[in-house]
């Protein structure tokens, strides 16, 4: 059977990703100084971290049905038999009801899987869903395998500043004065991991989270994600690498509804088990 992946931008899913397992990929809505752009169709990176290192006041919305409609309709056309789109946490936004709604509707049945997360944390489900597909997988084993990394990711990051963080409410935190704190997403909030001085102990201290984060036995698959951070990406890239038990590391650009809520500078590492 022939089986469509479908995510949405937030994923932040690079190219490498999309080409390998064939994701069409459904824009958010962000919104800057009250223009909506769809992101990675007609809003660049580049414009959008100049306009918010300018203090443009910026939002974020969900997919909406019509595309995703749309886009189970072009997978039908192109000969897929079924469907499996795999979303922004619910708790997050409205993306996984629009999915639902086009779903009722789609010409091919379709599975939705409410991810429960955020930015690449979903790519990881879409990548672990690509894998089991690319393995001859049905629908119901792509999703499970969505869902199990769904169920156990982990993530560490360095924010260049709190503000962004903050005002969207998902961060409470009060580091000491100039420090350096590297930060976990959990349960849609942020936590201190540790707090450092410099880049250079905040690649330190993520390395180490993530050499630190697998159970006995596991191997692990992580993207590195970068919001113009000045070359810190490609290093900690690199020192993950030598990690044994990584298994592989890909590289992401965060974009911009992930940026809206971090900011400029951002870079970290998402990861899943395999």
């Amino acid at each position: 059977m022939a089986i469509a992946l479908v995510t949405d931008s937030n994923a932040q899913l690079p190219r490498s990703l999309r080409e390998r397992y064939r994701v069409r990929v459904v824009p958010l809505t962000v919104v800057v100084d009250g223009v909506a752009y769809r992101e990675g169709e007609d809003l660049s990176n580049d414009w959008f971290y100049d306009a918010l290192r300018a203090g443009a006041a910026v939002s974020t919305a969900s997919a909406s049905p019509g595309d995703l409609a749309a886009t189970y309709e072009e997978a039908a056309a192109d000969g897929a038999q079924a469907v499996l789109s795999i979303h922004i946490g619910s708790d997050l936004s409205a993306t996984v009801g629009a999915a639902r709604v086009a779903a009722a509707e789609s010409p091919i049945p379709v599975e939705v899987v409410d991810s429960g997360t955020a930015s690449f944390a979903i790519g990881c489900c879409v990548w672990a869903a690509g894998e089991a597909l690319t393995g001859g997988g049905t629908v119901a084993m792509a999703a499970a395998s969505a869902r199990r990394v769904a169920g156990r990711l982990g993530n560490v990051f360095m924010v260049r500043t709190l503000d962004l963080p903050r005002r969207g409410g998902r961060f409470a935190g009060d580091p000491t004065t100039n420090a350096l704190p590297v930060l976990a997403l959990e349960g849609g909030a942020m936590r201190t991991v540790t707090e450092v001085s410099n880049g250079e102990e905040a690649l330190e201290a993520m390395v180490s989270y993530v050499g630190d984060w697998a159970t006995a036995g596991e191997h692990l698959r992580v993207g590195v994600g970068d919001a113009q951070a000045g070359g810190l990406a490609t290093v900690l890239a690199d020192r993950l690498r030598r990690i044994r038990i990584v298994d592989e590391v890909v590289r992401y650009e965060v974009g911009p509804s992930v940026a809206a809520h971090t900011g400029v500078g951002t870079v970290g590492a998402v990861f899943h088990a395999v």
